[in-house]
């Protein structure tokens, strides 16, 4: 058996900022990471974002950028709020 975790949340898609559901999950998978860390496993974890796709296209549209300006100004609230749950 390994030893080694691999824990990741939901890949997010970029078409509106985070609400509480992405911060459940996100600190689910950051409690399980942890939890093996402390007991001496080697993790990697790993969260993002979906930049692409019809979803992110549409909501761009509506807001009169490109599907790049929308998922760049949106992306820092995800980072925001990560680092603010800490």
């Amino acid at each position: 058996m390994s030893n080694t975790y691999y824990v990741t949340t939901p890949i997010y898609y970029v078409n509106d900022v985070p609400h509480i559901g992405h911060s459940y999950t996100t600190i689910a998978a950051d409690v399980l990471a942890r939890f093996f860390r402390a007991a001496g496993r080697d993790v990697h974890f790993l969260t993002g974002t979906d930049e692409h796709g019809v979803k992110i296209f549409k909501a761009a549209a509506e807001k009169n950028k490109t599907p790049r300006q929308l998922a760049d100004e949106v992306v820092v609230h995800y980072q925001t709020l990560w680092k603010d749950l800490g």
